[in-house]
């Protein structure tokens, strides 16, 4: 049987290091899956493993795309599937680690299958999201799928204050005529793995001092300077993400250094709260503490793989 270790929690909170210790222990290799570290113009912003913990275990899905690509969560799961089959065809264990919930998801169950958008509509929409902000996209998606907008609204709100998800949904639409939750749980997927799924979590003051002093960390890095060398390409999707919009605002003067800086903590802080509420609903995480002694965790994952070898 193979099993893919997933390790899940909000930014900060240590999934890099656990995920390498977790990797020399079983002697296995680590897919990547956060959607902003795939990207190879951007690196100190999306906290990317440094060259010695990228050292320590092998890495998959770390700064493969470029910005200018409007790389899918679709072609992630295709892309990853096939990378885990050449992994366990070698290995009983490989590591998946990431804070994207979407694309944990996409890797562990699959992902519905959508027809091919063309490019003027996808333009369209984001020219149309540059002029008229989120609020377009919220009606957009309210006009052609009332139903999954109200689903939204209801169980998952957060979710409609994202972008780069709901130009997603609106592009569907415009793009097929369909409502896009028309497209969804369509298919079963199979895996030839069972997941084993560990989360990690702190005390919110703890988390967020963490996530504070991580800002700071970034900014000596050179954050400001790696954000100015991307600001004349601000409009494209995958630089819609914290730490880099509010850098563009101080850089069209709407909000000083100091102010930009405080709200990449805020937005940061925010966006983990989101993290924690998409990973808390999901069933069949074990949750440990972030300080916990990478044993304990070691000791669960065997436990765990005995109980599914005696079931199966």
């Amino acid at each position: 049987m193979k099993y893919l270790i997933t390790i899940v929690g909000p930014t900060a909170i240590g999934k890099t290091a656990l995920s390498i210790q977790l990797a020399k222990h079983f002697g296995c290799e680590i897919v990547s899956c956060d959607s902003r570290q795939f990207y190879q113009e951007m690196t100190i912003g999306t906290a990317v493993p440094s060259a010695e913990e990228l050292a320590g275990a092998p890495h998959h899905f770390i700064h493969n795309q470029s910005v200018f690509k409007n790389y899918t969560v679709g072609e992630f799961e295709k892309e990853a599937i096939a990378k885990l089959d050449e992994l366990f065809s070698k290995n009983d264990y490989a590591i998946l680690v990431g804070g994207s919930g979407l694309y944990v998801d996409a890797v562990l169950k699959g992902f519905d299958d959508f027809p091919e958008i063309p490019n003027v509509i996808r333009d369209s929409v984001n020219s149309h999201y540059q002029e008229f902000r989120i609020d377009y996209l919220q009606q957009e998606l309210k006009k052609y799928d009332l139903d999954y907008y109200e689903k939204l609204s209801a169980e998952n709100p957060q979710t409609l204050q994202n972008p780069q998800r709901l130009m997603r949904f609106v592009e569907v639409c415009l793009g097929t005529g369909k409502p896009y939750s028309s497209f969804l749980n369509q298919k079963q997927n199979e895996r030839s793995f069972t997941p084993i799924v560990i989360g990690l979590e702190a005390e919110r003051n703890v988390l967020y001092n963490r996530i504070n002093q991580r800002v700071d960390l970034m900014m000596e890095a050179g954050l400001l300077e790696e954000a100015k060398a991307l600001f004349q390409h601000k409009e494209l999707n995958a630089l819609q993400t914290v730490g880099y919009r509010e850098l563009f605002d101080h850089f069209e003067n709407k909000i000083s250094l100091p102010e930009a800086i405080e709200e990449i903590k805020k937005n940061t802080r925010r966006f983990a709260k989101r993290q924690l509420t998409w990973f808390k609903r999901k069933e069949n995480t074990k949750w440990f503490d972030f300080n916990v002694k990478t044993e304990e965790i070691i000791q669960y994952i065997e436990t765990e793989k005995d109980a599914h070898s005696t079931r199966f």
